[in-house]
């Protein structure tokens, strides 16, 4: 882009930033929206409020072959905040992409399968966020994100703050998966996480004022699903916790 066309796109994008920020979306969708802009600005070498109707079917059309429905799911919806919420436009072309219905069943870890792959995670922060995770039917964002005021080890429940729909709630938290944090939280002292990011010393951990890394946390567990020959897609669903718990324990 020219210098005046870059000064343009660039304050566009910080007010859809701004915009995203305002309108209460997650931090994973503003990242997601915010990457469709980046995208479709860097195909063209211009600012997104130039292109017209033709171009963005040339464009999307071209995404369809190069990246998943869902992709292009995520960059329509961008797209479509962008126009609606920095540029004052309605997307008239909205209808040009029409996302195929699919419906899909995850695959469900079997009681066996998921005992394998906590006992086999060896870091000790791993293995309690797999069974914190798996034991309480959290959601990787949700795990990751606990604090330690989170915890009411007299009531015994956790309290999940801005789950899904940003909504908070309260679920059961099981005496193995309480004694497991207690003992991770023991040796790091984090005052705000119970999983801290772990980089440098045990000192840095304690210090730490942001939780484990996603991408970290998601890679461990990929290792350990790899190591035990699962070939399944694996998700964070379980049936049978208590009986789970129970292994766990004689273990």
């Amino acid at each position: 882009m020219i210098a005046t066309e870059q000064a343009r796109y660039e304050e566009l994008y910080t007010r859809h930033l701004r915009a995203l920020k305002l309108q209460g979306k997650r931090d994973k969708t503003i990242d997601s929206y915010a990457r469709a802009v980046r995208r479709v600005s860097s195909h063209f070498d211009c600012c997104p409020d130039q292109l017209t109707i033709e171009q963005l079917e040339v464009y999307f059309a071209d995404l369809v072959d190069s990246h998943s429905w869902s992709t292009v799911k995520i960059d329509r919806n961008g797209l479509q905040f962008f126009w609606k919420y920095v540029l004052k436009t309605d997307w008239q072309w909205l209808n040009i992409i029409k996302v195929p219905k699919v419906q899909t069943l995850p695959d469900i870890l079997t009681l066996n399968e998921v005992e394998r792959l906590i006992l086999a995670t060896h870091q000790l922060r791993y293995r309690v966020f797999l069974l914190t995770t798996y034991s309480m039917g959290l959601r990787l964002s949700e795990a990751l994100a606990l604090q330690v005021g989170d915890i009411d080890a007299q009531r015994k429940q956790v309290h999940i703050r801005r789950g899904k729909g940003h909504k908070d709630r309260f679920v059961p938290l099981p005496d193995l998966t309480y004694h497991a944090l207690r003992s991770l939280w023991q040796k790091h002292r984090n005052p705000c996480w119970l999983f801290p990011n772990a980089v440098g010393s045990m000192e840095s951990v304690a210090q730490a004022t942001s939780h484990m890394d996603r991408g970290g946390a998601q890679a461990a567990m990929k290792a350990v699903v790899t190591q035990c020959g699962i070939k399944k897609k694996f998700q964070f669903i379980l049936y049978g916790t208590a009986s789970l718990l129970i292994c766990l324990s004689k273990a």
